[in-house]
């Protein structure tokens, strides 16, 4: 019997924290005939427009696309941009169902080079996709997209044989990470694996030694309740958290469920975390439900920090607390009513590459 290879971990592998510098962020740009904007795809498109004026000219940005005709309807979009870094965009005709890059795009792990003065090696972990519990088939495009950018990069691929989406899990980058037990434990996803399995496979492969586990996320979230839509590490001990103040809001009772659980967490090292709240933008409706709007889909670039804002009363007081949080990043508010439609905001279509350094900075 051969023995077992060591894991990721044992190797040295970690999963960065977000704010740790990036050379590149991931997207994959929206198809009109994929299943995520019902009756109201035309707006759609210009965030990723945005998303890609915003982000290049403090990180190379790279765009999965469908297929030759899906590509030049990027192309031609993207040339009319008079702000977009051109040459810091790069597109990749991978093939694509949907747009949600967060969750089937690459996730990148580091470990320090054992040859001295070098930069450190990155990974990709090839962590299965089947589309949030298989809700929106097909999927199979998007399940290959994490394999296809290892590929183009030349980097390696660690599989863990497990569904994971990158919606699901937020890390500190100093070992520990944040979860929800209604995604991680669902057995929509990995009905085999046990919570002790499934623990040891976020260990092994995000090199990670603390698991927080938090229960509900947010209504009208139809990937069963994402960490990223509702607490978020700002710092190695300090967490952002929603709060929803209205008692007879169907958020208010979860998130403040989660808020006594953090209060009662430790990180890595044995110590409490400092949480911070941030409100939540209201109820917000569309498509015959309630839309999952959350100022905790932030995205956190080289330089700058993007935050969904729904033109509420709310808004300015999130992006001021977030502001705070990363006083030398530059917090830019986007309005994501329509993106929200298609039930996600911005972390939910980006995903980043770390740069080849080392150690982690906050």
């Amino acid at each position: 019997m051969k023995p077992r290879p060591p894991t990721p971990a044992a190797l040295g592998y970690r999963m960065p924290a977000e704010w740790e510098p990036h050379e590149a962020t991931w997207l994959t740009w929206p198809r009109g005939a994929g299943a995520s904007f019902p009756g109201k795809f035309g707006p759609v498109p210009a965030y990723w427009v945005k998303l890609a004026e915003l982000l290049s000219p403090h990180e190379l940005v790279r765009i999965v696309v469908h297929d030759e005709a899906h590509e030049e309807k990027v192309r031609r979009l993207l040339s009319a941009s008079k702000k977009l870094r051109r040459e810091r965009v790069s597109l990749h005709r991978f093939g694509c169902n949907e747009c949600w890059c967060r969750d089937h795009g690459p996730i990148f792990v580091v470990r320090k080079s054992e040859i001295r003065n070098q930069k450190s090696e990155i990974a990709v972990l090839d962590w299965r996709y089947n589309a949030w519990g298989g809700k929106y088939p097909p999927w199979n495009l998007d399940d290959a997209i994490r394999r296809r950018a290892a590929q183009t990069l030349g980097l390696p691929l660690l599989p863990p044989g497990m569904v994971l989406e990158g919606g699901s899990i937020d890390v500190n980058g100093h070992g520990t990470v944040l979860t929800t037990e209604s995604v991680m434990l669902n057995k929509n996803r990995n009905p085999r694996l046990t919570k002790r399995q499934i623990e040891q496979r976020l260990r092994d492969y995000l090199g990670v030694t603390n698991i927080l586990w938090l229960g509900d996320g947010i209504a009208g979230d139809d990937t069963d309740g994402h960490v990223d839509d509702i607490t978020r590490f700002v710092g190695p001990r300090t967490v952002v958290t929603c709060v929803e103040d209205d008692p007879a809001d169907e958020n208010h009772a979860p998130l403040h469920d989660n808020l006594k659980r953090l209060r009662a967490m430790r990180d890595q090292d044995g110590r409490p975390l400092r949480v911070i709240e941030l409100p939540m933008p209201g109820r917000l409706e569309g498509r015959g439900q309630r839309l999952p709007a959350s100022y905790a889909n932030f995205y956190i670039a080289n330089d700058v920090v993007l935050v969904p804002v729904y033109s509420h009363r709310n808004d300015k007081r999130a992006t001021a607390i977030l502001q705070r949080c990363f006083p030398k990043r530059r917090v830019i508010a986007i309005e994501c009513t329509d993106l929200v439609w298609g039930l996600g905001a911005l972390h939910c279509v980006t995903q980043q590459q770390p740069r080849a350094t080392w150690p982690a900075a906050h």
